[in-house]
């Protein structure tokens, strides 16, 4: 038999599995994922990192150097930049090479010959299981719990002794959202100050400055042009504003042409006058 509706299937019957949130074990693996192939795989190039010659921008993310290179000076490589490497470039937010620091991780290799990146006070390899920071500006690696148990009086960096300041230490990745905010404000300071997320000058920020600084004096001397004019316009302005408030055109035009006539006479009167005075002196 068909065609008499009983052979049609019920929801139940086509939905073998019904839909469920991921557990915490399943999302903890896939951040896990998501870490790993980031402090290995460059997401400009989608090549490998280079740990010799890799840069972060204040965000923490890992770049290699040269695929930043590439992207601010798409003219002058051999390799041609794709759009989707010019639109995963642009979400970057960088403008120039200050945007971005210089990395130095000590790398070491294990047993089978694989080389990895690790903290040179601890040793523990640094990557997805492990949080790590870098210092601005020298660009040293270390694990987070090493940098934890520095003093604070010290603030010299373990590797190059050069000092720092506590915001100057760039967690690698961050996933946490207070940490995001945190590493934003920071960079919004140091704009205030002049200066970029490696601690360089900002020219950007002086060329702003120049730039209103120079559309404040042009609107100055606008405005002084304006008065000066205003003084020798006035009188035709008043004389105009008496046309221009009255509601009927064809008395406004009459006023307009009565008052021009006024101010012609009283322009030959003064002529007049001067040529008089001028005949009583001879």
């Amino acid at each position: 038999m068909g065609n008499d509706g009983g052979s049609i299937p019920k929801r139940r019957e086509l939905v073998r599995e019904a839909a469920r949130l991921p557990t915490a074990s399943e999302l903890k693996a896939t951040a896990l994922e998501s870490q790993t192939h980031a402090w290995t795989m460059c997401p400009l190039s989608d090549a490998p990192l280079d740990f010799s010659n890799t840069v972060s921008d204040w965000r923490g993310r890992l770049y290699n150097y040269e695929s930043v290179l590439q992207c601010l000076m798409p003219s002058s490589s051999e390799t041609p930049v794709s759009e989707t490497q010019e639109s995963e470039f642009s979400r970057t937010g960088i403008k120039s090479l200050k945007d971005v620091t210089k990395l130095k991780i000590t790398t070491k290799k294990d047993e089978k010959g694989r080389e990895f990146a690790a903290c040179p006070v601890s040793m523990k390899e640094l990557g997805a299981a492990t949080k790590s920071v870098y210092i601005v500006p020298c660009g040293h690696v270390f694990a987070e719990v090493t940098m934890k148990e520095i003093s604070d009086t010290e603030k010299q960096c373990p590797e190059c002794s050069s000092s720092f300041e506590k915001r100057d230490v760039i967690p690698i990745l961050p996933t946490d959202e207070a940490e995001v905010e945190k590493l934003a404000k920071r960079v919004d300071d140091l704009r205030a100050l002049g200066l970029t997320h490696s601690l360089k000058k900002d020219k950007s920020a002086g060329k702003k400055k120049r730039k209103a600084d120079d559309v404040k004096e042009n609107k100055t001397s606008s405005e002084q042009k304006e008065k000066d004019t205003g003084k020798t316009d006035k009188s035709k302005e008043d004389k105009n504003g008496i046309a221009s408030r009255i509601n009927n055109p064809m008395t406004a035009s009459l006023t307009a042409k009565v008052l021009a006539e006024q101010e012609e006479r009283a322009k030959r009167r003064k002529m007049a006058d001067g040529y008089k005075r001028s005949e009583a002196v001879r």
